[in-house]
């Protein structure tokens, strides 16, 4: 199973939840990424493990502006200059530390050991190339194909991610596609050399229901016929499960619950996650429904104060929350499922911490919550 923490190595070694490192095909530890602004310090990525075996999927989840593409930005070492990997983070693909791999073989490792699928296609795309032109340049410069042969492997790539009439899109540009074929093309380009592990960022935002559910079927296919690790990065719980084999969920920078996903979907215990959940629409409510949502704002990651991140908008938040910041730990009866909370879902202090605000009707931070907030 792939497993997620958020500790240091030292904690790691403690920890019952987070599983030896022999065997993982990806293995972020301790990963810090932190950006200088003039109002200070803004810790995207605040000391986050995870692990990832081949052939598996991992799901990361959480609010915009949680850390989840800081993260994956890092682990393909595409980050902005104003970005600060924090010494003690580690990266490593296939036991190879990422940050000791020169910019001349970064080339040679995008596209044939990692891959990415990005939120929006024509982020990966040239407007001013044809989709041939992309997919040829690809396989010539990585496998050393010829022209002719190329454009054979190219063709085939497009039928295989369901490209109706690929010898004809083969030279379109990509303004002559449909966000949802546009999408399947910078798929078939992040497979085209058998990747060891792929990143998919948010893949279906931009896309329509019916074409999500097309592309999250494409890349589940793909992976099933090869031995390919995969990333899945979506703000929505609904798209991870069923497709993944553990979940991480992020909040502030930070894993605040991580654990196999059926597990995690049965027995949520971080309030953030149940917060989550319940904040997706349901069809069989009448319609005009009040859609639940989580009180308050997300925090900022500029120098934040010490506590919980999420103790102002907790429903469970009591007076330590606000002065200590809980470890990721792994619940007695399951030592894969892991959550930084002082008083998880589920547990006798849990239910009373939360009896305890709901009777006064505000958290310890002071956020009222609204009988209508159900989270």
């Amino acid at each position: 199973m792939t497993e997620v923490g958020e500790m240091t190595a030292d904690a790691a070694a403690e920890n019952p939840g987070v599983m030896s490192s022999r065997g993982a095909l990806l293995e972020v530890r301790g990963l810090r990424v932190w950006f200088d602004t003039p109002r200070g310090q803004v810790r995207a990525v605040d000391g986050v493990n995870l692990r990832v075996e081949a052939g598996r999927t991992l799901g990361i989840v959480g609010e915009s502006g949680s850390g989840k593409s800081v993260l994956s930005r890092a682990i393909m070492k595409i980050l902005a200059p104003s970005a600060r990997v924090l010494p003690g983070s580690e990266i490593l693909l296939d036991g190879v530390d990422l940050a000791t791999v020169s910019p001349k073989r970064n080339k040679h490792l995008w596209g044939v050991d990692l891959a990415m699928v990005f939120q929006d296609p024509m982020t990966s795309l040239t407007p001013v190339l044809t989709i041939g032109q992309q997919l040829t340049e690809t396989l010539r410069f990585h496998l050393g194909l010829d022209r002719r042969a190329a454009k054979t492997e190219a063709i085939r790539l497009l039928t295989q991610v369901g490209i109706p009439e690929p010898a004809t899109r083969f030279g379109r540009y990509p303004h002559h596609l449909s966000g949802g074929m546009r999408q399947r093309v910078t798929i078939a380009l992040a497979i085209a050399c058998s990747p060891k592990l792929l990143i998919a960022d948010e893949p279906t935002t931009a896309l329509d229901v019916t074409v999500q559910q097309q592309i999250l079927d494409l890349l589940g296919d793909l992976q099933a016929t090869t031995d390919m690790g995969m990333i899945l990065i979506t703000h929505d719980l609904g798209v991870v499960a069923g497709r993944t084999d553990s979940i991480a969920v992020m909040y502030a920078g930070k894993v605040v619950e991580t654990g196999p996903t059926r597990q995690l979907f049965s027995h949520m215990r971080h309030p953030y996650t149940r917060a989550l959940m319940d904040a997706i629409p349901r069809l069989g409510d009448p319609s005009h429904t009040r859609l639940p949502s989580i009180p308050g704002r997300p925090p900022t990651v500029i120098d934040p104060p010490a506590g919980c991140s999420f103790a102002p908008r907790c429903p469970s938040a009591q007076a330590r929350c606000l002065v200590d910041t809980p470890r990721l730990e792994a619940a007695d009866d399951s030592p894969h499922h892991s959550t930084a909370c002082f008083y998880p879902l589920g547990t006798p202090a849990g239910d009373t911490a939360r009896e305890t605000n709901a009777a006064a009707g505000v958290t310890a931070a002071g956020t009222r919550i609204d009988s209508r907030d159900v989270i």
